[in-house]
């Protein structure tokens, strides 16, 4: 069976991807200094589902009718925005943006690892395998073993963000397996109706109304979370899905942690220990590996020689 492989296109679309999503965790930094975590996921997924509805209705998009769809969508919705979201978000409260978007590219991990096990034509290669294991040692060089004895704030939220990666990589696979027939539009915007139908609940119960009498750059991060970070970005993810398979669109959070960790130095002038680059520098070379190009390209020069 043929295996899925980045194209040129897809190559671009998931950079395209990295770059926005890399600057969603500056944006999500900036909006928790005035709201709630619970009330700033809500909010975003909340101003992304009206967005997508927008652009589905003006294109004249059939709307789903079957239940099982509608099933489909809440699990993705639980899998990809609720869970992952909410963690992600409550981590950045204890740990800075650029480790967070470290830790955010284990996703690519288990998004491998997890599409190996369903799909045929993502099967888990020698290569894959090395890869995986590059990759799981440099984020527990980036965690370091405090996390697993000392379990304060920040060890607790550097786990969150790991258990958000294997969320991801499980939606990933998820939406491959059940919704990769539907447009984008379509499947993007059904996914976050769930998702805000789950979270704005939650977010009222444990946080209240939120004041909305939010600062000019709070205002202006919170519409980047949701119309380009959310809305924007799952059009462009359920795209990639289609062309390039679950496991190699989980390569775009390898890609958007440059984005973060240089966002977050120049705006928030945060200061990253060597560990964290050290362990990043491990990510990287374990999903170099999995996605084979620059390997096969050194392996043709040296039979060139």
């Amino acid at each position: 069976m043929t295996q899925k492989t980045l194209s040129l296109r897809a190559w671009s679309e998931l950079l395209l991807l990295a770059a926005i999503w890399g600057a969603s965790f500056l944006s999500t930094a900036l909006v928790l200094r005035e709201l709630g975590y619970l009330s700033t996921v809500a909010l975003r997924l909340f101003g992304a589902a009206v967005v997508l509805w927008a652009v589905v209705l003006i294109r004249g998009l059939p709307v789903p009718r079957d239940l099982r769809i509608w099933g489909a969508f809440a699990v993705m919705g639980l899998l990809n925005n609720a869970v992952p979201f909410t963690l992600i978000t409550w981590a950045q409260q204890h740990i800075p943006t650029g480790l967070t978007g470290i830790l955010n590219a284990s996703t690519a991990i288990f998004g491998v690892l997890i599409a190996a096990l369903v799909f045929a034509d993502e099967r888990l290669s020698r290569r894959k395998l090395t890869g995986i294991t590059l990759g799981f040692a440099g984020s527990a060089m980036v965690i370091g073993p405090s996390a697993l004895t000392q379990f304060d704030p920040t060890s607790l939220a550097q786990l969150a963000m790991l258990a958000s990666s294997v969320s991801y990589g499980l939606a990933g696979s998820w939406a491959r397996a059940r919704l990769g027939g539907l447009r984008p539009q379509v499947a993007a915007a059904g996914m976050l109706s769930m998702s805000t139908l789950m979270m704005i609940p939650v977010a009222l119960s444990i946080e209240g109304i939120p004041d909305l009498s939010l600062a000019a750059p709070s205002w202006m991060a919170l519409l980047y979370l949701s119309v380009i970070a959310t809305a924007g970005a799952y059009l462009l993810y359920y795209r990639v899905l289609a062309m390039a398979g679950a496991g190699n669109l989980m390569l775009v959070t390898l890609l958007l942690t440059p984005f973060a960790i240089l966002l977050g130095a120049l705006v928030l002038g945060e200061d990253l220990p060597p560990r964290a680059y050290a362990g990043f520098v491990l990510l990287a070379a374990g999903l170099l590996a999995i996605d084979g190009r620059v390997l096969r390209l050194a392996e043709r020069k040296r039979n060139r020689v």
